[in-house]
């Protein structure tokens, strides 16, 4: 078996976490618990198990407690990408992160929690990879695969894996799943400060350099905390 494309990863977790309230009145958002563990390790462990060896992850809000939480861990070994004087949102974190990381990275989302189909979500990333057309191949799920999702999907995709956003008042038929394989050319001539990704997203798309592979597994978005309790109930095979 090949190895991967890259043994390194950004973790995503220097958000608010409002949706979370009540329970992030106190703690980071990454660190409610489900299922007995913290979500941050959820999304940690599994990197571990694809034998990704390096996570950056970032933090502002309680950012002493995540960092202190993290820091604790072997496996990733993590290293911090300090974003206390400023929140910068997914794009600028990752701006942010980038002289911590390798190119390409994975970059993941600390509050989505997943089950994998027959073949390791990173290995299907990896596998899928062709850096001369990709800037960024983003994971997808289905619908009947995205379990606590009420919103309308975000891509279409088609057969060559190219990716399209949803039309206004229309339903995609993918979801994007919080899990990214991410070239650097994507964070080229980012804007300065707090930014969403999808400012880069959009110009990939433009370029025809954004694509996309269908997960096979089960996704959780774990956002508020009603989607806890069911969350749980499917991890247990309830």
């Amino acid at each position: 078996m090949k190895p991967l494309v890259t043994d390194s990863a950004m973790v995503l977790a220097a958000g608010l976490g409002k949706r979370m309230r009540p329970l992030t009145a106190s703690q980071p958002k990454p660190m409610v618990r489900v299922a007995g563990k913290a979500l941050i390790d959820h999304a940690l462990d599994r990197l571990a198990e694809a034998g990704i060896a390096r996570a950056v992850v970032n933090v502002h809000y309680l950012a002493d407690a995540l960092e202190a939480h993290v820091l604790e861990r072997n496996m990733p070994r993590v290293r911090i990408s300090d974003e206390r004087d400023q929140l910068l949102e997914t794009g600028g974190g990752m701006v942010r992160a980038q002289e911590l990381l390798p190119d390409p990275f994975f970059c993941v989302n600390s509050d989505n929690i997943w089950l994998d189909g027959p073949y390791n979500t990173f290995r299907v990333l990896s596998d899928s990879w062709d850096a001369d057309k990709m800037d960024a191949l983003l994971l997808l799920v289905p619908h009947t695969g995205a379990h606590n999702f009420r919103g309308k999907g975000d891509f279409g995709m088609d057969g060559n894996g190219l990716l399209q956003r949803r039309r206004t008042g229309r339903i995609a038929p993918f979801v994007y799943t919080g899990i990214q394989l991410v070239s650097k050319r994507l964070l080229r001539d980012a804007p300065d400060g707090p930014f969403s990704t999808n400012i880069l997203w959009d110009r990939a798309i433009a370029e025809e350099r954004l694509y996309g592979v269908a997960f096979t597994g089960k996704w959780f978005e774990v956002g508020t905390p009603q989607s806890i309790a069911p969350t749980e109930l499917a991890l247990a095979g309830g």
